[in-house]
């Protein structure tokens, strides 16, 4: 085990020495979430298992540009399990279809997270290693795209028009692969607990039978994220956090906070925030953590040029989460989890 550690390790290390490298060419094909914490299996693989409980599901929905073309439309649904031997187990799916032409991006993975790197007085410094493997399909409906053949100059447009335009592919499957490390402080009681990770997607570079040439590679997507659970009062919480991420030149950085409020209610707490996608949304967050359920919904407004012609058109999040237990705990045994 030591020598699988030492080698991931190393990996890890050398992946982000990679991540400062610079790429001639610009793309992003992956979707992203403004409530990126709720979805852990996309964010990084290692926060697998971060959480207090025995087994957790969890399930996001995006919809975005709708007034603009056909929606984006990302649903995705996970779960992960503690196990044994410090090993954590998760599955993941996530789709995203988008536009006119049918398109449709799948991405299915399993996650294994090693969790036995604990240090401090009472094991709560906690460093975990995780892998992660799948696949992603992507595909279109070419019945649903227009060609201009089908064009009359006395008729007009009409799809069914015959075309001579021929597609000789339109899916394509490739197994993909991940990686990532997190770092967080779950010790109870603490005014201050921090937590941050880096993962990497796309290890393997699948081929994208899409592009030009057809052995065009989907880039490696980096990923940073961070925070810091601030406790002001048994009552209330603050935790400022933020997210980078690079997929050859393009980026995306967000930064953002969100506060946690105990209410009268037992066993409910009131949750509310905003974040800042630089250069492109602000979006608000609100949401509510009864008992083993959180409940949460943002929506973006848009702050880039595209807000010109967008016609109001947003983007909305619903996320919902439960965690399970197989026993009850106490306070005491309660740790401070890596999470938003």
């Amino acid at each position: 085990m030591l020598i699988v550690m030492r080698v991931f390790l190393k990996s890890t290390l050398l992946l982000g020495c990679l991540f400062f490298i610079k790429f001639k060419s610009s793309a992003q094909v992956d979707p992203h979430f403004s409530q990126y914490y709720m979805y852990p299996s996309f964010l990084n693989p290692a926060l697998t298992g971060a959480f207090d409980g025995d087994y957790r599901v969890s399930g996001i929905y995006r919809t975005q540009w709708g007034n603009i073309t056909s929606p984006f439309s990302t649903p995705g649904v996970s779960a992960d399990f503690v196990g044994e031997k410090s090993l954590n187990y998760g599955v993941s799916i996530l789709q995203q279809s988008a536009g006119d032409g049918g398109y449709n991006y799948l991405t299915a993975y399993g996650n294994v997270a090693y969790t036995g790197v604990k240090f401090g007085a009472m094991g709560y410094q906690r460093l975990v290693f995780a892998l992660q493997g799948g696949i992603i399909q992507r595909r279109f409906n070419p019945s649903k795209l227009s060609w201009g053949d089908q064009w009359n100059p006395i008729t007009g447009y009409n799809s069914s028009n015959p075309t001579t335009e021929f597609l000789n592919r339109t899916s394509a499957t490739a197994f993909d692969a991940g990686a990532g490390l997190l770092y967080y402080d779950a010790e109870p009681g603490k005014k201050a607990n921090f937590f941050g990770g880096f993962s990497t997607s796309h290890l393997t570079m699948p081929e994208d039978k899409f592009s030009a040439s057809g052995t065009e590679k989907i880039p490696v997507r980096y990923t940073l994220h961070a925070g810091i659970r601030l406790k002001v009062n048994d009552q209330f919480s603050i935790t400022p956090n933020v997210l980078y991420m690079r997929q050859r030149t393009s980026t995306e950085t967000m930064i953002g906070a969100y506060a946690q409020m105990k209410s009268p209610v037992s066993g409910t707490d009131v949750l509310f925030g905003l974040n800042y996608r630089i250069n492109d949304a602000v979006s608000p967050y609100v949401g509510f953590n009864y008992k083993n359920f959180t409940l949460g919904m943002s929506y973006d407004v848009n702050a880039s040029d595209l807000s010109k012609v967008q016609k109001g058109a947003n983007s909305f999040e619903i996320s919902l989460s439960f965690i399970g237990r197989k026993k009850t705990q106490t306070p005491e045994t309660e740790f401070i989890c890596p999470r938003l």
